[in-house]
């Protein structure tokens, strides 16, 4: 159980700090507006992701936030992270940084499949 909570902590709190706290930190930047109108988004929605990004890291690392909601989050991130690759797959073409998403992507997944050993024993072990 122990081990469980350290690779559940582990991969939520990178996901933590890699969607919530340096999209806060960086967003203004002109690099960062700069990569969303690389990929032919208008300025606002990177701003409107940025906004989404802190909100749902921080709903993964509050534990008083449960059930559908935690879902809910998941799965935005689920989108955000298939939809980033996409997004750099069509712009730049499929070379190797346009997967980095996915390599993020696993890691939540790992979050998720603990966040569920952890809080929901009897139906992971199904």
């Amino acid at each position: 159980m122990k081990k469980d909570k350290i690779i559940y902590w582990a991969a939520t709190l990178f996901i933590f700090l890699f969607e919530g706290v340096m999209p806060a930190l960086t967003s203004q930047t002109e690099l960062a507006k700069e990569g969303i109108r690389h990929l032919g988004y208008p300025d606002y929605f990177g701003n409107i992701l940025v906004v989404f990004k802190v909100l749902g890291s921080l709903a993964l690392v509050i534990p008083q936030v449960r059930g559908r909601v935690k879902e809910w989050v998941y799965a935005g991130f689920v989108f955000d992270f298939l939809f980033a690759t996409i997004s750099l797959i069509v712009v730049d073409g499929p070379i190797p940084q346009s997967f980095f998403p996915m390599v993020i992507l696993a890691i939540l997944g790992v979050s998720y499949i603990y966040y569920h050993k952890l809080n929901h024993p009897l139906s992971a072990r199904a």
